[in-house]
Parts: C-alpha cells; sequence; structure tokens
C-alpha cells in the first residue's frame, strides 16, 4: 500500500523548496514527533581539485516520476512515514548551496532518520539526474557518475568532457 499522494512535496527544478518548507510541509502532520532531514549541498574540492560548481541535467517529468516511486517505496519499507519532501535541483548549484533535500516525519525518531538514509541512497543509485563538476582554472569539468554499490564495494566512473564513453 502507498500513501497519499499529497503526503510527498517532490519537486526536480532549478528553483527547488528551501529546507525550511521541506520540514514545515513534513511537520505539519500534528501525529508526528520527529522529523528527519538530508541536505546535499555543492564542497568546494574533490581530489586535490577546487570545485567550482556543479550542474545538474535531468529531464524532469521521468525523475519526478522516479522520485514519486522511490517515496511509495519508502513508506512501504518504513511503515510509520507520514510525509516526505524530496528536492533535487537542476541547472547551476555553486559551492555552498543545496543540490538535494530529503525530508521524513514519523511519530518517532527511527524510521524518520532510516527513511532519509535510504531516500538518498535509493536517489542517487535510481533518480535520471546527471552531475557536470566544474574545477577552478584549467581543471576543465567532469561528468560523474553517483557512487554505486555493488557486492558492498564502491564503483564511480567519471568521464572528462569531451571524451567518450566506453
Amino acid at each position: 500500500m502507498s500513501a497519499n499522494e499529497s503526503n510527498y512535496l517532490i519537486k526536480v527544478s532549478e528553483n527547488i523548496p528551501t529546507l525550511e518548507q521541506c520540514y514545515t510541509f513534513c511537520a505539519s502532520d500534528a501525529s508526528c514527533g520527529a522529523v528527519s532531514t538530508f541536505v546535499g549541498i555543492t564542497r568546494d574540492n574533490f581530489e586535490g581539485k577546487k570545485v567550482t560548481k556543479l550542474s545538474y541535467e535531468g529531464y524532469i517529468t521521468m525523475a519526478e516520476k522516479e522520485l514519486l516511486k522511490l517515496c511509495n517505496e519508502a513508506t512501504v519499507k518504513f511503515s510509520s512515514i507520514k510525509r516526505i519532501a524530496a528536492a533535487h535541483v537542476l541547472g547551476d548549484c555553486p559551492v555552498g548551496n543545496a543540490s538535494v533535500i530529503l525530508a521524513a516525519s514519523s511519530p518517532h525518531r527511527r524510521e524518520a532518520i532510516q527513511c532519509c538514509e535510504f531516500l538518498i541512497d535509493e536517489l542517487k543509485a535510481r533518480i535520471p539526474i546527471w552531475k557536470l563538476e566544474t574545477y577552478e582554472g584549467e581543471g576543465g569539468s567532469l561528468w560523474k557518475e553517483n557512487v554505486e554499490w555493488h557486492l558492498g564495494k564502491k564503483r564511480r566512473v567519471m568521464v572528462k568532457q569531451g571524451d567518450e564513453q566506453p
């Protein structure tokens, strides 16, 4: 059984809801005593290179449809979850800005926390959004796939802009 879609705030856009808006949406269910959140922000470095921004691309309709499926799965897996907010930016995301905001509410903390962890792990593995990391100076840029887990090991694929993928 899946939750009513009105219990979800899903947005993939150049202008995503703020953390406060996501929190307020999730906290609006008076039966909940916990709201857990995750905010992914652009950091200023990767493997010794100075990062200036991340740029995200995606097909909004498909990404939001997949986020809806993910929210439905989360409410089945964590049955006490009442509300979920899931927002991901498209376009440029400068250092220090939020690229993804997730929030989940439940009567007690444990499932809200576990739900947020599940949401970010699955979002990074399944939602069709792509990331271009841009570096300072002559560092160029790099299209990056999210880390995926296979048999307990991290695998990351990176392709320099202009290079062909295998």
